[in-house]
């Protein structure tokens, strides 16, 4: 039988407490992308692990033929219940996208001006 991976990711995510408006700043999404995981049969396995490292959980348990426990054990540091920041690394690769997308935009409207 066929693992329905949005309903298990809901129930961890539920069972978690976890708030689905922080799940989706923590996953630079809306809240409308999340519930669409949710009901999704498959889903991307980087969609899975990003998750697990927010919420600190194993799917190795879940999804054994996606991901291994070594996989998650990234997430903490020396078998300590300390998580390593992954939210950082998405906001410092948003940030620079930011930037680039601004000075692009900034480019842009100097030739605008040089042209007028």
């Amino acid at each position: 039988m066929d693992k329905h991976q949005g309903q298990i990711l809901e129930y961890i995510v539920r069972k978690n407490g976890y708030s689905i408006t922080n799940l989706a700043r923590d996953t630079n999404v809306n809240r409308r992308s999340i519930y669409n995981w949710f009901n999704q049969k498959q889903l991307k396995s980087d969609i899975i692990f990003n998750i697990g490292c927010i919420l600190r959980h194993d799917f190795s348990k879940e999804f054994p033929e996606l991901f291994k426990s070594d996989d998650f054990k990234i997430i903490f540091k020396s078998g300590s219940m300390d998580v390593v920041n992954t939210t950082d690394t998405y906001k410092n690769a948003s940030t620079i996208y930011k930037d680039k997308y601004l000075s692009l935009l900034e480019k842009y409207h100097e030739l605008l001006l040089n042209e007028f």
